[in-house]
Formats: C-alpha cells, structure tokens, sequence
C-alpha cells in the first residue's frame, strides 16, 4: 500500500561532485556527505559522485543542470575545514528544488 508521501518526485539532471583526498583517507566523510545528500533530495539530484583527489582536496560542486554553469558549492582549499550539512543542503535545495522542504533545517535557530 503507497502513501501520499510515497508519491513519485520530479526527476532531475542535476549533479553533485565531492572530491576528496585519498592521502587524507577522506572517503567515509565525503560518503558521508553523498549520503545525506541522497537521502534528502532522493530523485531531484539525477547523480551524486565521490571523486577521488590528492593534495589535500574536499570539493563539492553542483551542475545544476539546464545548461547552467558549474557551482562551486565547498572548496577546503578556500574555506577550511568541511561543510556544514545544512547550508550545503540550503544552496542545493536553492538551486534544483525551490519547492523542496527541508524540515528543521529551514527554521530559524535563536542566536543564529
């Protein structure tokens, strides 16, 4: 038996890249992130790649598809450390599904 919940999504051409390191052994985080991505966005990311890398590298881009440019959504290299999950979620939600609810994410947190 189906639920309303269950009802199929729009299917999308937009794709997500994370580059890690090997060097690093970044594979699980950059899984990780893969995962929650997938989890959340289901059928509206046509494709989420991990893509290993060298030197150091934690990368997340978007193809937002459409024949939209690349954007660059995370770089170590740029901003240090590792993305935060829910600002990532944020800039792809913008992006691809505009309509898409992200739960608590979308609250505003006091302080914030």
């Amino acid at each position: 038996m189906s639920e309303a919940s269950d009802a199929p999504e729009p299917t999308s051409t937009a794709r997500v890249s994370i580059t890690y390191c090997t060097q690093c052994r970044w594979l699980m985080r950059a899984a990780w992130v893969a995962q929650e991505l997938l989890q959340t966005f289901r059928t509206r990311l046509a494709e989420v790649a991990i893509v290993p890398g060298t030197g150091g590298v934690f990368r997340v881009e978007l193809e937002p598809g459409d024949g939209r440019p690349v954007v660059l959504l995370w770089d170590r290299a740029v901003e240090g450390g590792f993305p935060e999950i829910p600002p990532l979620k944020k800039a792809i939600r913008d992006a691809v599904a505009p309509d898409l609810s992200l739960g608590h994410t979308d609250r505003v947190q006091p302080g914030r």
